[in-house]
């Protein structure tokens, strides 16, 4: 996820005291304080004295990285502990901690707060927060601890929906909640929570008219929440749940595929114009998407993998379509009708600046973004539900209806969740937790500023009811959407614990209880370490490093960057090609081996070793991958030097091998963020390099992971050599650049210069790239691309062998063989054996799994089990060979 903005207006900064338990707040030395004392300027009867901090130190370390703290000990007049009550007294308004010497105030400083009201509210965690269903009628309950008041503004269904409804009073118990017991005439009524609480970034008491954190259905832009009740026929479809998957041989068996819900259909042309973007199109029976879906699963992709479709905020995508804006080029609207008069009539070029000027000047209020932005996690977002279903129930029963076809397809559908953050804090139009709780649930820097390292305002997971929520709504969507996986963005900004809470509750579901094999369920995300939690600063996170043992799996960049070259965060992407990409064994035009990579100017023969070097340390990383990036596993070295352990195989500095099992690898080499395959190769293949070479190249990339151990990982349209006209970045690029043409006639290379905000450093490389006629493939080159991709596919769900589904299977059977001479492989060829023997599901003695990047054919003899075998591969191909002596 790379959404780089800043929405927070959060304010709040200087609150470097932490109150971490009703008795203790922790004060950073900053300075000589002899003499010195303390005092809560709202609350002069509570005496401050320094006390020993050590047995809270470690919890003080965990919020503040480090940092020096001391002690201050609450009491009251008599000297006794505050009273429970008395704490929640006071976090009820302001809190200003003054540091007093000789009668004068040296410093003044905010207070955070999350970690008292954890202890103080910890009994909260066990209550069902929002909307819930007893004999017909509705309680909702809201989490408000530091409230002082609480009400419910609420509009009936038949009722007026312009006046100020009317307002319920809430009643507050001693875990902070606030509860209305509603009754059945509510059913489908509009609602907002009127909040009265002290906001320190405001200064003041704040009512803020808020929705539910908790809310199922709402009304367009997420203006109120409704009470729906989503066990209502109304809202399922017909034989809602009845479907059967077809099994698994294992979790790592799964092959993924990507996919953005309006990519799917925004340019279906069999699709009905209304129900283009929507969940509604993938019930289309004969459509181009559909067809294209049917094709998927019969080659053998098991799972949908869809871009968030919780509620996202109004500010990324209007809901309403009469507030949406098409971007145009002199008049002409930027629609597939009329891709051939913007060259005819506007006279653009293929390298014009024209339309992603056209496509930012509506950026925000057409109807395209990625959605990493969430505003309300148990709400199906209201965009993408068709119109007079956008409002309530109406948006459950299509997701229903999508998960049910998708499901009938054959199709596991998983939800990718985004709880690192939210688009807003503070006071902000699309902030909502902020609003209800100010200062507890987004993470804040030990000077009291909220963290924006992922984009926008960081979640602190780490608190229990942030934790809580995530918990609740992803065992929600499980419940009631039938989602089957999950899959959370920047998951190294969550705890290792926050991930086993998640996994805890889901294995709790039954099929009997609760419609659900909850232990069926799969959880995976980017295991990236950076920002305030890296290199587990604040807790054990999340990360590629901590994950093995706990069966969630985490996306391998190892594969990616090794197949396609170099990272995605490189500034000159042609200086560093890859093992699919024609490194060392097909140089483009800029590698005279004096990259970057290589450390300076070297003679040609210096720079050819530095090269074939490189190579082999990008094989060994591909054969990692191939194992599904298990460690412990004795790997014998392409250079032909030896054999290690996988996990001492260096890649920036960490073991390349990370996984106990072969589930906790996805390998991938192209996913939505950063360049397409297609796109990345453009600029690391020689240019001279043929359409059908291209094809063959994007084939043998995806093959490192169709036919690798670990759950195998599709980005969509990459079986139709997808391009994004080499847009780095196209989270908010619109339909132009995003949209997916499944009858094969275009993909998308040479739409112009791509979105200026993320691309225009490189637009004088892109210019002539895009305007390069023999870069653009057409029809047949996309139907032979897409013909191998699914034979790749059908390989892998036809040989149990390619997916053993454990460690130690992996351990004992698969083996790679020198390609080469002296125990070496031949650079750009990887020859591997799976043996088969003793394997009860498989019918063959063994595979041979066989890779060539070079451009030209290879032949070989390979030795195995005393046996020798004669292979010959073609240029740029992988092959597959059964051993049945």
């Amino acid at each position: 996820m790379t959404d780089v903005r800043d929405n927070c207006g959060c304010g709040g900064s200087g609150a470097w005291a932490l109150w971490l338990d009703r008795t203790t707040i922790a004060f950073p030395v900053m300075m000589d304080r002899a003499g010195a004392s303390y005092r809560l300027v709202s609350a002069p009867h509570v005496s401050l004295t320094v006390g020993d901090l050590s047995d809270l130190q470690e919890e003080a370390d965990r919020r503040t990285k480090h940092a020096h703290y001391q002690a201050l000990v609450l009491s009251g007049p008599s000297g006794q502990p505050l009273s429970a009550g008395e704490v929640k007294d006071l976090l009820r308004g302001p809190l200003l901690l003054e540091t007093v010497r000789d009668e004068a105030v040296i410093d003044r400083c905010g207070v955070q707060i999350a970690g008292v009201l954890d202890d103080i509210y910890a009994g909260a965690r066990a209550q069902k927060l929002g909307v819930n269903w007893e004999s017909g009628a509705p309680t909702l309950k809201l989490w408000a601890p530091t409230a002082s008041s609480v009400k419910l503004q609420l509009w009936l269904k038949d009722g007026p929906k312009a006046d100020g409804g009317f307002l319920c009073e809430a009643d507050r118990d001693d875990d902070g909640i606030w509860t209305v017991v509603g009754a059945p005439e509510w059913e489908d009524a509009e609602y907002l929570w009127e909040v009265r609480v002290y906001v320190p970034s405001v200064g003041s008491l704040v009512t803020n008219r808020v929705t539910d954190p908790y809310s199922v259905g709402l009304t367009v832009d997420s203006m109120r929440s409704v009470i729906v009740n989503r066990d209502r026929e109304r809202w399922k479809p017909r034989a809602w749940g009845a479907g059967v998957l077809p099994p698994l041989r294992n979790a790592a068996s799964q092959a993924v595929y990507e996919l953005h819900v309006r990519d799917f259909s925004a340019w279906d042309q069999t699709v009905p114009a209304e129900l283009r973007g929507t969940y509604a199109a993938f019930l289309q029976d004969g459509s181009a998407g559909r067809t294209a879906l049917e094709g998927l699963v019969a080659a053998g992709i098991t799972t949908l993998h869809l871009l968030p479709t919780y509620d996202i905020a109004s500010g990324a995508i209007p809901e309403a379509r009469s507030e949406w804006q098409q971007p145009e080029v002199e008049g002409i609207a930027l629609v597939p009708e009329n891709q051939g008069l913007l060259e005819v009539v506007a006279g653009w070029s293929r390298s014009s600046v024209l339309p992603q000027q056209a496509v930012g000047e509506v950026a925000n209020q057409d109807a395209f973004n990625w959605g990493y932005d969430p505003n309300h996690w148990m709400t199906p977002e209201g965009s993408y539900a068709s119109v007079g279903n956008q409002v309530g129930g109406g948006r459950t029963l299509e997701y229903r209806e999508m998960v049910q076809a998708l499901h009938d397809l054959g199709l596991r559908v998983v939800q990718d969740v985004v709880f690192n953050h939210t688009f807003q804090c503070g006071q902000g139009r699309d902030s909502v937790l902020d609003k209800v709780v100010p200062g507890y649930y987004h993470r804040l820097s030990p000077r009291g500023e909220v963290e924006t390292s992922t984009c926008c305002a960081n979640v602190a997971t780490e608190h229990v009811m942030a934790e809580k929520i995530m918990v609740d709504a992803v065992v929600d969507a499980a419940v009631a959407y039938r989602i089957d996986g999950f899959r959370f963005d920047l998951m190294g900004h969550h705890s290792l614990s926050n991930m086993e809470a998640v996994r805890a509750e889901l294995d709790n579901l039954t099929i009997e209880r609760d419609g659900v094999d909850g232990k069926s369920i799969y959880l995976y995300g980017e295991g990236w370490n950076f920002g305030e939690v890296a290199d587990d600063a604040l807790f054990t996170q999340a990360t590629q490093a901590n994950i093995g043992g706990s069966g969630i799996g985490v996306f391998n960049d190892r594969l990616r960057d090794a197949v396609r070259g170099g990272s995605p965060m490189d500034g000159d992407h042609r200086s560093r090609q890859g093992f699919a990409t024609g490194l060392a064994v097909d140089p483009n035009e800029v590698q005279t081996w004096q990259g970057s990579w290589l450390g300076g100017a070297v003679d040609a023969s210096e720079a050819g070793n530095e090269a074939v070097a490189e190579l082999y340390r990008q094989m060994d990383l591909v054969k990692i991958s191939l194992i599904g990036a298990i460690r412990d596993y004795p790997l014998a070295l392409s250079d032909g030097s030896g054999t290690v352990m996988s996990q001492s195989i260096d890649y920036f500095g960490k073991g390349a091998a990370f996984a106990h099992e072969p589930q906790e690898c996805v390998n991938y080499v192209e996913a939505h963020d950063d360049e397409t395959l297609f796109d990345s190769a453009i600029w690391k293949l020689p240019l001279t390099t043929s359409m059908e070479d291209r094809v063959k190249s994007q084939v043998l990339a995806n093959a490192t992971v169709a036919l690798g151990q670990g759950v195998a990982f599709w980005a969509s349209g990459t079986e139709l050599l997808r391009s994004k006209s080499l847009d780095r970045d196209s989270y908010n690029s619109g339909d132009w650049f995003n949209a997916i043409d499944w009858t094969g006639q275009w993909n998308q290379f040479g739409r112009g210069l791509p979105s200026a905000a993320r691309n225009r450093a490189h637009w004088d490389a892109m210019a002539p790239l895009l305007e390069d006629k023999s870069l653009r493939p057409d029809a047949s080159a996309m139907a032979l691309c897409r013909e191998k991709s699914m034979e790749l596919l059908r390989i892998r769900a036809s040989h149990p062998l390619l997916t053993l589904g454990s460690a130690e299977q992996i351990r004992r059977r698969v083996r790679f063989l020198p390609t080469g001479v002296n125990g070496a492989d031949q650079p750009g060829v990887i020859a591997m054996h799976i043996d088969g023997r003793g394997q009860g599901e498989s019918e063959d003695a063994g595979l041979f799994v066989l890779f060539n990047a070079t451009p030209e054919e290879w032949a070989g003899t390979l030795q195995v089990c005393g046996k020798s075998r004669d292979f010959e591969v073609a240029p740029r191909s992988a092959a597959v060979h059964a051993d049945r002596n």
